[in-house]
């Protein structure tokens, strides 16, 4: 048996309301789908601007059935803060989930971890398989694929990211960008990039701009695609985006591999409607068939 896809690339109308994510803790629940993201990929790290106490438990949950997908077991960190909120960050210390029966999803856990050894030096990940595995039960919430603008003199470029979302009780949005992409300093020092939500048929297109993770782009005018300046900063975004946000960054400090950006959103320009790039893990897809409601994989 061979293992299933560790990723889904999928169809979702955004926002995603296919899974919820609920924290619990001693005793106490809320629901956090609009405010959790990864804040870093090694180590694994979870955001929220909801304090649930030392070690609360993350639990994703089929939004029609109700039925438990998944849990992530978390572990206290020191907060960010900054002038307008204080946002938690928790450490990943384990995970697990039911998308798939016994004995086939431990066999696939082992299939899929021993592929990941085998390939450990050149995956962009650069983590280890259990964290890979836990990441998969963060993204059982889909995650929308962004175009991100960067418009510092002298240097534009554009990239896709997924590490995004909001943290919706503080007002904030955050980013997780790896600290090797080559516009992370001039986003230090610009303080403000833009967001171009993308239509999920823009796939291939998408993914061949994650080359701009290491090299910036040359000219706007290089796209395949046309640009249109953002409401207030001026930078270009995808004129054929479902939505635009312009963020100002208020908070910036890297976190394992990554630059965790916090930022305020300063425009919110919706365009069209439609079904967005999302990703998902590939145990979830797999259950969404047997169930007979799969979503739409581009």
């Amino acid at each position: 048996m061979r293992p299933l896809p560790q990723w889904s690339t999928v169809a979702v109308d955004p926002p995603q309301q296919v899974v919820t994510a609920t924290l619990r803790w001693d005793g106490k629940s809320a629901i956090v789908t609009a405010d959790h993201t990864v804040a870093s990929l090694n180590p694994l790290v979870i955001a929220t601007s909801l304090d649930a106490g030392p070690r609360p438990v993350l639990e994703y949950s089929d939004s029609a059935t109700g039925r438990l997908l998944g849990v992530l077991r978390l572990a206290r960190l020191a907060p960010v803060t900054t002038e307008q909120a204080s946002i938690v960050l928790y450490h990943v210390a384990a995970g697990e989930h039911r998308c798939l029966g016994w004995p086939r999803r431990p066999w696939n856990a082992w299939l899929q971890n021993r592929v990941m050894r085998k390939n450990l030096a050149s995956s962009h990940l650069n983590t280890t398989p259990t964290a890979v595995q836990q990441l998969m039960i963060a993204y059982l919430c889909p995650r929308p694929v962004v175009l991100v603008s960067v418009g510092a003199p002298g240097h534009p470029n554009i990239f896709p990211m997924d590490l995004i979302g909001p943290l919706e009780r503080s007002g904030l949005f955050s980013l997780a960008l790896r600290s090797t992409n080559v516009s992370v300093a001039d986003m230090r020092d610009l303080r403000r990039v833009v967001l171009s939500n993308i239509p999920a048929p823009m796939k291939a297109i998408v993914y061949k701009l994650a080359e701009h993770h290491k090299h910036a782009l040359q000219d706007w005018s290089a796209l395949p695609f046309p640009v249109r300046p953002s409401q207030a900063f001026g930078i270009p975004a995808v004129a054929a985006a479902l939505r635009i946000q312009e963020l100002a960054i208020v908070h910036s400090q890297e976190i394992g591999l990554h630059t965790f950006f916090l930022c305020r959103v300063v425009s919110n320009e919706a365009l069209a409607q439609g079904a967005q790039l999302h990703h998902t893990g590939g145990f979830h897809q797999a259950y969404r068939r047997r169930q007979g409601m799969p979503l739409t994989e581009i």
